[in-house]
């Protein structure tokens, strides 16, 4: 949102936020657009400074998501990894992050192609992700991906995170594309 106006919104947001939520009063509409602004501003000011942001490596995020994942068991189609849920990757609510979720679901999901004899890390074109419970720090749960197809140009494979004790976590269909990258 740009600056200036009182930290007002524009007549865009507010038309679109109406558009979302018509039965919203418009006063309302123009607190809940502060609302907004207010709560991402203040997670972003926690951590650390833009310039200490932009210097760390592209690698980084995979790193932070991955750090401490073991791999289990590698098969034709099949990669099974062990994970203990680290306090970084955990919401306000003392859980895992959906985000964090869903960063294992592309990463793991990714690897598992490599067992069924894809050359490429290609690019993720789609993930379905159903959250059917919470996993808490210092937990231990599997992810197991298993691979449904791999083509010449898409893979789809399932990725499932659980708890010891087969209590599900999450359950995703992955799909990516596996094509050779573009030469543009």
């Amino acid at each position: 949102m740009a600056k200036g106006g009182g930290g007002r919104g524009s007549p865009y947001q507010f038309l679109f936020l109406k558009s979302v939520l018509p039965d919203l009063p418009m006063a309302s509409t123009s607190a809940a657009l502060e609302k907004a602004r207010r709560l991402l501003e203040e997670a972003a000011a926690e951590s650390l400074p833009t310039e200490q942001v932009g210097a760390l490596p592209s690698s980084f995020y995979d790193a932070f998501v991955l750090c401490g994942i073991r791999v289990h068991a590698v098969e034709p189609g099949r990669l099974l990894c062990h994970f203990t849920v680290p306090s970084r990757l955990l919401n306000s609510g003392g859980f895992l992050h959906g985000g964090a979720t869903a960063s294992l679901v592309d990463l793991v999901g990714s690897s598992v192609f490599y067992t069924a004899g894809a050359q490429t890390r290609g690019s993720p074109l789609e993930m379905n992700i159903s959250y059917l419970d919470a996993a808490f720090s210092d937990e231990e749960i599997d992810i197991e991906a298993k691979v449904l197809r791999a083509g010449k140009a898409v893979g789809v494979a399932t990725v499932e995170l659980k708890k010891k004790s087969g209590k599900i976590i999450a359950q995703a269909c992955y799909s990516k594309y596996l094509g050779p990258s573009s030469k543009l």
